[in-house]
């Protein structure tokens, strides 16, 4: 078939770039290693999170080799950053490509995500740990390396996790991976996680990994303990961590995609992220995010500022129409009020770099969402408070939220849930009351006069 011919020819190609990029490069045995490659509106923030992820590793002390697999469509900025600031190997590779694409279950964002297996092609090394990049680090786990052939932990009860696995790299492991690409192999998902999970499907019947004392290394597939791969998920149903097998060394946050944990919006729904912000402001810093969080600032500054200066010209508008004209005017200024109100409490949030840190993108949506409520307000002559109403409720949620004596998970979820139940009478009573205030000002003489009528008394034109 045309794809395999293709795919025949490609890992020919494939294997020579990646044994030109490992040749004799290996200072270690061992490598802990993770993938990279673009194509997606989230290519940056994974970038980050792989540097998180390395200097993460490299603050540990882990001995060993550090990499990353590259596709070639990769920025070369980003290549140079990531062998001289952050101490990486590249090995650039092409993407593999998925036979897998058009089930009706495939996910868009797993299309790349094959180029996982090119780990069992980094034969320099007797053992590669592989990652993503939504890992946290709060121990060393050299002792992973002295696992088998194959070792990767079960975060579900029946199929095991390829967020971490330990690996012996083999060309012939590798090779008849991309056959069995080639013959279209079972693949639940369509993505990395099941295919693996088919090419290895008796995992679950294997004995668990305990690093020997002695240092040596073992044979054959092994389950790893709970503790090397923490589903973020755990924590939050007791507020600690409760792991009772092995030791709590790795966290992974494999839900929602728009829930990681560097995503400034994460906290507090998921607490944990903070540790991972952590990490980032012990090594990476948010230099590269800090000039845009400056200049939003003092853009938002700017038109508060403004709207306690200058009322906008809204109120001068004159119409000498029926009056079926001057409601049908009416009734597209209402909606056009509307929709200025939810612009307001939405433009900010996409506007505000995703990686910023939590306690930085959380004052910075507000500060926007205050600063284009109060234009709304002033345009449109509503009241502040109703209109402002939603943005104390998303302060009071916060709080809710992020209050740290809550003595679980279950009790935290049941007073989000009341203070829910409590807010949404408040906020129904504030859009009433927007909706009567804007009706009211329309109403006015003042706000529309007709043409060859005085002018509205100066008083009115005040700001509130």
């Amino acid at each position: 078939m045309g794809w395999g011919k293709k795919q025949a020819w490609s890992v020919a190609v494939l294997w020579s770039l990646v044994s030109i990029g490992v040749s004799g490069a290996a200072n270690n045995r061992n490598a802990y290693a993770t993938m990279m490659y673009v194509g997606t509106p989230r290519d940056y923030e994974f970038y980050i999170a792989i540097r998180i992820l390395l200097k993460s590793l490299s603050s540990l002390n882990a001995k060993a080799d550090l990499l990353v697999i590259a596709s070639l469509d990769v920025p070369p900025r980003w290549i140079r950053t990531l062998e001289k600031e952050d101490g990486a190997k590249v090995v650039r590779v092409e993407n593999l490509d998925n036979p897998y694409k058009q089930q009706d279950n495939f996910d868009k964002r797993f299309k790349l995500s094959l180029n996982k297996l090119y780990a069992w092609s980094l034969v320099d090394y007797d053992r590669v740990i592989m990652l993503d990049a939504d890992n946290l680090f709060l121990h060393n786990t050299d002792e992973l390396f002295q696992c088998g052939q194959f070792c990767a932990v079960f975060i579900n009860p029946c199929v095991f996790h390829t967020g971490l696995f330990v690996l012996q790299p083999s060309m012939a492991v590798f090779k008849d991976m991309v056959h069995e690409l080639e013959n279209g192999r079972e693949n639940p998902d369509g993505a990395d996680q099941g295919f693996i999970a088919s090419y290895f499907p008796d995992l679950l019947d294997k004995p668990m990994f305990y690093a020997p004392p002695n240092g040596t290394r073992l044979d054959g597939t092994y389950r790893l303990p709970l503790g090397y791969q923490m589903d973020a998920s755990y924590y939050y149903l007791k507020l600690r961590w409760s792991i009772p097998c092995g030791p709590n060394s790795v966290i992974t946050f494999p839900g929602a995609p728009w829930l990681k944990p560097w995503y400034w919006w994460s906290w507090p729904v998921l607490p944990l992220g903070l540790q991972w912000h952590d990490k980032r402001r012990q090594t990476l810093g948010y230099g590269a995010e800090m000039a845009v969080i400056v200049i939003q600032s003092a853009i938002y500054l700017g038109i508060i500022a403004m709207t306690r200066f200058a009322r906008p010209s809204l109120s001068k508008l004159c119409y000498r129409r029926s009056d079926k004209s001057i409601n049908l005017v009416q009734n597209i200024l209402k909606l056009v009020a509307l929709w200025s109100i939810v612009a307001a409490y939405t433009t900010p949030f996409f506007m505000i770099p995703h990686t910023v840190h939590p306690l930085l993108g959380w004052p910075l949506y507000l500060l926007g969402v205050f600063a284009l409520c109060s234009v709304a307000t002033n345009a449109f002559l509503l009241p502040m408070l109703p209109v402002l109403m939603p943005w104390l409720g998303i302060i009071g949620v916060l709080m809710v939220m992020a209050f740290p004596w809550y003595s679980d998970g279950v009790v935290r979820a049941l007073c989000v849930f009341g203070y829910a139940f409590c807010a949404a009478p408040v906020v129904w009573a504030s859009f009433t009351k927007i909706m009567a205030g804007l009706h009211q000002s329309l109403e006015r003489e003042a706000f529309m006069p007709r043409l060859g009528e005085s002018s509205p008394p100066s008083w009115f034109n005040k700001l509130y």
